[in-house]
């Protein structure tokens, strides 16, 4: 399947990956903390850490919760924090609720 992906993907996968890993060590958790957080094993947070684009996006997730970016994350992607989206968010069918 990763043969597949283009090299973008797999780059991002990568450089996000590294991001879920530093914010793992500026908090001073393990990864046997974090994987309990977020109720996964410690291999497939080690999958995450190394930008292997085949864990699922729940485990994102989970692992942003356990981490405590989540709302940095939800925020990042929010179209409603650009003025391009702002413009256009009646195109989205939501307000900003915040």
């Amino acid at each position: 399947m990763t043969g597949e992906m283009p090299a973008r993907v797999l780059r991002a996968a990568e450089e996000i990956g590294q991001d879920f890993a530093g914010w793992r060590k500026v908090l001073g958790l393990t990864t046997e903390q974090v994987a309990e957080r977020a109720d996964i094993t410690r291999a497939t947070l080690r999958k995450l850490e190394r930008g292997d684009p085949t864990v699922g996006f729940h485990v994102v997730l989970r692992v942003a919760r356990s981490l405590g970016i989540m709302e940095a994350l939800t925020e990042a992607l929010d179209p409603l924090n650009t003025d391009l989206g702002r413009a256009r968010a009646g195109l989205i069918n939501r307000q900003r609720v915040r």
